[in-house]
């Protein structure tokens, strides 16, 4: 795999693309949709035996994936000093002295995620930077809540400041394959969010099938996502390269259809910079290098950016740190 020096990686642009509008439900198309079990997770088991880069190239890479990552504090105890210092980690992700040596400066996170009760104080944490607040939305994680109280979330949210919106769909209305409603409900949740952007969570562990999860993906990029989501965090399971590989093929295949290009956001059990590079890997080769950037994919993590800064030091120094040194916030 070609890759970049780690200065040129550092200071791509991020380039934002015309939002996706949507086109009215064709049930023809998801009628189509299959998933073959089979070749797919053959594929998936492939790919990390077969990608892997090393020094500088592995170097540029991380400091890819640290760009692309939304760092997430999403626990109930979370507090406005918590979420202080998590934004005091997405300024400065990685130690100075680390890009010193590397070469490279400004090097941020993609965005910060908190819930709406704590978009005020990353709001204050994060004035004067470019750093987006996400807000996770809709009753997450279930989903659950009141359909108008949902669609009010987003809205004091998006009010509250928050840019970027991660809702959460109904499972129900994939398992019971009633596309119509979930495509009206994806439709009012873009629309509550006006400006701001959406990442639809499809919570994939919990709809049954690689063909739930590629006919889900349609429906909601047709109904006018900004993103798809692979999970709340919170399932059982959570990011998988199968589903990675469905999801993103279902974005390849409405570009192809549309001319939107729809961004990509596996979350849940990515916690080691080995695995991050499996996934730019998977990116770069299903979809291209345009992808390869925070306005089109982004890891939701909390503990990735630590494993990333521990390699990224052994790079440099020769030697492993300890773990606890390199904490989230």
């Amino acid at each position: 795999m070609q890759t970049k020096t780690t200065e040129q990686t550092a200071q791509l642009p991020q380039t934002l693309e015309p939002r996706n509008t949507g086109m009215a439900l064709d049930l023809d198309w998801v009628a189509r949709v299959q998933a073959n079990t089979s070749a797919i997770e053959r594929r998936a088991a492939g790919l990390p035996a077969r990608r892997s880069v090393k020094k500088d190239n592995q170097a540029a890479w991380l400091l890819k994936a640290v760009s692309c990552i939304d760092l997430t504090t999403l626990a109930g105890d979370d507090t406005s000093g918590r979420v202080a210092r998590l934004c005091a980690k997405a300024r400065q992700p990685v130690r100075e002295d680390i890009l010193g040596a590397l070469g490279v400066c400004g090097i941020t996170t993609g965005a910060v995620c908190v819930y709406h009760d704590m978009i005020a104080p990353a709001r204050a944490a994060l004035a004067g930077s470019s750093i987006p607040i996400a807000a996770v939305s809709t009753g997450f994680p279930a989903g659950l809540s009141p359909f108008h109280l949902r669609v009010q979330e987003i809205e004091e949210s998006v009010k509250a400041g928050a840019s970027e919106i991660d809702i959460v769909i109904s499972r129900r209305h994939v398992l019971t394959q009633n596309w119509q409603a979930l495509y009206d409900e994806m439709r009012a949740f873009r629309t509550a969010c006006g400006d701001a952007h959406v990442k639809a969570i499809l919570a994939t562990g919990e709809l049954g099938s690689l063909r739930n999860v590629a006919r889900a993906s349609l429906v909601c990029m047709m109904a006018g996502a900004d993103f798809i989501k692979t999970s709340t965090g919170k399932e059982s399971v959570n990011a998988t390269l199968p589903v990675s590989l469905v999801m993103i093929r279902a974005i390849r295949d409405y570009e192809a259809a549309t001319g939107f290009r729809i961004g990509y956001k596996p979350a849940g059990g990515i916690s080691k910079a080995k695995d991050a590079l499996v996934y730019l890997a998977l990116i770069k080769e299903e979809l291209g290098d345009r992808w390869l950037s925070p306005d089109l994919f982004r890891f939701g993590a909390s503990s990735l950016l630590g494993d990333i800064e521990r390699q990224l030091e052994h790079h440099v120094t020769g030697a492993y740190s300890a773990s606890y040194r390199h904490a989230a916030g």
